[in-house]
């Protein structure tokens, strides 16, 4: 039988009593609360018609959403054929259910999709990132956003990386980090499989000697980047084939390490890139 999206519109005096999957949305602004937290239940959440697309095209399964009329109406397409239950309600209910006014007007939550192979990602990718401590959840987020628009393949967390499934990440994002595949491990683990598959290292720092075009010519290549501040662990260019640096006029010697990634990404180029404008 074919699933059919259910449809339940909320009045401010019919709120569901728990257990519901209203559940998903309540309380977001509180920390002890919020499903998407370490601790917490496990859920994605998308904010936005734009990122509840991409959440809904993704392989995140979806449970439930939360949103005023027009923008659950802007979604009927998607939502069509989908076993999930859209609630229906005016901004101030939802505003009482969330914690707070949600300008974008739509929420949806989804169950975590199961971590990708490490050996699999990687050998049917050519350029992949590197991630290091990188800890800030809007960095994250717009480092997986670049590494969508730039070719990047998939992106790896090493130790000390914030989750990217964090609400904030996924919408700095846009979305893409439901789209990127990215996997985390340990630095043994991630250079290990690298290595078995022919990438070339090369790890970005203001001490380096070369230009990450340096490396557009390699078949395959994973760029590696550290948190603002510290930068990449002795550890981390240790294990690198180049120490690369993006040059810069005198009396700057980095760059936020988002927008450093997003010109390392052009710069190496990548075969789903090539000819685009």
């Amino acid at each position: 039988m074919r699933a059919v999206a259910r449809i339940v519109e909320l009045g401010a005096g019919g709120l569901p009593e728990p257990p519901s999957l209203l559940d998903d949305f309540r309380d977001l602004s509180r920390a002890d609360r919020r499903p998407d937290r370490p601790g917490g239940r496990g859920l994605v959440l998308a904010e936005g018609t734009v990122v509840v697309r991409r959440l809904l095209a993704s392989p995140y399964p979806p449970r439930a959403l939360l949103g005023v009329p027009r923008r659950i109406a802007e979604l009927g397409a998607e939502l069509d054929g989908l076993d999930v239950t859209a609630f229906v309600t005016d901004a101030d209910t939802m505003a009482g259910v969330v914690g707070f006014h949600l300008n974008r007007g739509v929420l949806a939550s989804a169950d975590r999709a199961p971590a990708p192979d490490l050996d699999a990602v990687l050998a049917t990718a050519t350029r992949v990132a590197v991630l290091e401590g990188v800890n800030d959840h809007e960095n994250l987020g717009s480092l997986f956003r670049n590494a969508s628009a730039l070719g990047v393949d998939a992106v790896l967390l090493a130790p000390g990386c914030a989750d990217p499934l964090y609400r904030r990440s996924v919408r700095v994002s846009m979305g893409h980090v439901l789209r990127v595949p990215f996997v985390a491990g340990p630095w043994e683990a991630l250079t290990g499989a690298l290595r078995r598959h022919g990438y070339v290292l090369g790890a970005l720092t203001p001490s380096g000697d070369v230009g990450p075009s340096t490396l557009a010519d390699a078949d395959r290549v994973a760029l590696l980047l550290g948190a603002e501040g510290p930068g990449l662990s002795d550890e981390a260019l240790a294990l690198s084939d180049h120490r690369v640096r993006i040059p810069m006029v005198p009396g700057v010697d980095s760059l936020n390490v988002a927008t450093a990634g997003a010109v390392a990404f052009h710069a190496v180029g990548s075969p789903s890139t090539a000819g685009r404008g």
